[in-house]
């Protein structure tokens, strides 16, 4: 049986959707970030980052988005949720690692600027470069990296839940999502899709 361990409001969500777009048999753990579930001892032993999301398979467990993602993908090919093809593929890894790695981190100075400093001055200033920052990594998205009405062209994929997943942070980040046409369209469009909303009706309940 597969588990994932999932907080709503973190992008543990990409992989929740993922999971429920494959049609997997699976099981969800929901966590609390905010009262540390992920530091006690039982989840630390499953996972020592103390972060979601983290799936359990029947080969071990997995951490990070970018790894889940395609897991699911390929464990799950009669979905169709990534290039079968190895130019394909590499793509929408290169798309969800720039998710991953730079607009997720951008994000998480709002929230975590202690994991980059110490002195409280510098929280404050990281905290008031978000916005800003956010808008550069999602105006290049708008500019450069949409193929198509979803990430990689015509039909829905692995990148598409995890855009979707960090795309629904820009309000709280201090960004107007209306002012990325293509990227609010896209969310908007995710959003109504039957997976999803199944999904978000579990968040709501």
């Amino acid at each position: 049986m597969i588990r994932l361990f999932h907080a709503w409001g973190s992008c543990s969500l990409a992989s929740y959707l993922a999971l429920a777009e494959a049609g997997a048999d699976f099981e969800v753990s929901v966590m609390s970030t905010k009262a540390g579930d992920q530091r006690t001892p039982e989840y630390l032993a499953l996972n020592p980052k103390g972060r979601v999301p983290l799936l359990i398979t029947d080969q071990g467990a997995l951490s990070e988005n970018v790894a889940i993602l395609a897991w699911v993908a390929q464990a799950f090919p009669e979905a169709e949720l990534a290039p079968s093809d190895p130019w394909g593929f590499a793509q929408a890894q290169a798309f969800n690692s720039y998710l991953a790695s730079t607009v997720h981190v951008a994000h998480a100075h709002k929230h975590r600027g202690y994991r980059w400093a110490n002195e409280p001055a510098s929280f404050a200033d990281m905290t008031a470069k978000v916005a800003e920052n956010e808008t550069a990594c999602f105006q290049l998205i708008e500019d450069t990296m949409l193929k198509g009405p979803y990430v990689l062209g015509d039909t829905f994929s692995i990148c598409d839940a995890y855009l979707f997943t960090i795309a629904s942070w820009l309000e709280d980040d201090g960004v107007d999502p209306r002012q990325f046409k293509k990227v609010y369209d896209h969310r908007e469009r995710v959003r109504a899709r039957p997976a999803v909303r199944k999904v978000l009706a579990e968040e709501a309940a």
